[in-house]
């Protein structure tokens, strides 16, 4: 049976004719389908559309609901290429400058390790002052301080005694000449112990072989002349005493002076001595006054009874007295004194000047202040000194030996 146009248009897609449910008939009911198909499509139309609306709320797209395809794209790592074989050369030496924790590391490392002394201003961190020294292997090695054969307990702490068979400081605590030949030129360093940083400078900067005169005032003295005998110098102890111009110029407190009796200046003596151990000698810390006086004779004595040396370090205008007697004081006196005048050029002109002495006579002995400026030039002097055929020695060889000068005292 022939379908009409009605049942047809009426009939929904796809729906078998049996499942479709009777429609009135008539022209009533053709009116109502008419009516119906204009409402279902007009609900399709807002479903759509409200289905378009929340795909785009939801998702941010404007294209949401169009169909999408995703795909994975894998990168692959390239193939690895034969390793070639680079040659490793040798690290430079000093191409980086350490930081302080490095510094200080390194520091204690090596100086455990032993023979190595590592120099910076009391109190302070590892900087770029710092200096570590090494040593050669045959540096020669400072006899321990104190020594018990030349050491007893006075009033005001440990001082040096005469041995047992005459064992003296001056040769127990001084640093041995090395081997050589040549023109000898030897230096004392002056007023250490006070400044921190000129004490450490000179300490680090200036050759083992020259000496180093420390103040008995400050509170680190002892630890600083330890660290010099370790950094291989030998030391004096400076004392101070009366000048020409007293009080204007004060030597210092413990002074010893022409006013006093001569066992008040002992006394005084014995509080310097007492301050460190471990020195050679004595030098004057100013004192032109005192050590022109006849006071400075029982001074002189008990310094020789004690097994140590006097020298002078040049900068007074007359040498100490030097009365006649049995028992001797080794005694010597600097030649030069290189920053009388404090420029660089006249102490270099100084420098040159002690040179032409060592050639002429074999020795001379020179001191200079611990003044920065001082220590640098005497340290840029002895770059090459070996290479002018010249030798640095210890002051000590100016009062033991062949060369030593002896001021006689009563027993």
């Amino acid at each position: 049976m022939t379908e009409s146009t009605d049942d047809i248009l009426t009939r929904p897609l796809g729906v078998p004719e049996a499942q479709v449910p009777e429609q009135p008939s008539g022209r009533f009911g053709r009116h109502l389908a008419v009516l119906r198909r204009p409402r279902v499509a007009a609900g399709a139309i807002a479903a759509a559309l409200a289905l378009s609306v929340g795909l785009v709320v939801a998702l941010g797209d404007p294209q949401g609901g169009e169909p999408r395809a995703e795909a994975m794209i894998a990168f692959r790592e390239p193939a690895a290429r034969p390793a070639v074989p680079v040659p490793v050369a040798e690290p430079p030496v000093a191409m980086t400058t350490p930081g302080p924790t490095q510094l200080q590391r390194s520091a204690e490392e090596i100086e455990s390790a032993s023979g190595v002394t590592v120099v910076r201003p009391l109190g302070s961190a590892p900087t770029d002052a710092v200096v570590i020294r090494v040593p050669p292997p045959n540096a020669p090695r400072l006899a321990p301080a104190p020594d018990p054969r030349i050491s007893e307990t006075g009033r005001h702490g440990l001082i040096p005694k005469l041995g047992e068979g005459r064992v003296r400081a001056l040769d127990v605590y001084a640093r041995p000449e090395e081997p050589g030949t040549g023109p000898r030129i030897a230096i004392v360093v002056t007023g250490l112990g006070v400044g921190q940083a000129a004490t450490a400078g000179a300490t680090a900067r200036l050759p083992a072989a020259v000496s180093l005169a420390f103040l008995p005032y400050g509170g680190e003295v002892e630890r600083a002349a330890a660290r010099a005998r370790d950094a291989g110098h030998e030391v004096f102890l400076q004392l101070p005493m009366e000048p020409f111009d007293y009080p204007d110029s004060d030597p210092g407190p413990q002074g010893l002076l022409t006013a006093l009796k001569g066992p008040e200046n002992v006394d005084r003596l014995a509080w310097a001595l007492a301050r460190f151990p471990g020195y050679v000698g004595v030098v004057n810390y100013m004192g032109s006054k005192l050590m022109a006086d006849s006071a400075f004779e029982p001074i002189l004595r008990e310094i020789g009874a004690r097994g140590l040396g006097f020298l002078d370090d040049g900068t007074n205008p007359k040498p100490p007295a030097a009365p006649a007697n049995k028992a001797c004081t080794p005694i010597a006196r600097a030649e030069i004194v290189l920053d009388a005048t404090p420029r660089a050029d006249a102490i270099d002109a100084a420098l040159t000047q002690a040179e032409a002495r060592a050639r002429a006579n074999g020795f001379a002995l020179v001191s200079a202040s611990g003044a920065a400026l001082s220590v640098d030039r005497i340290a840029r002097w002895a770059r090459d000194l070996d290479a002018r055929g010249l030798r640095l020695v210890p002051a000590s060889v100016a009062l033991r030996g062949a060369r030593e000068k002896r001021v006689t005292t009563a027993d």
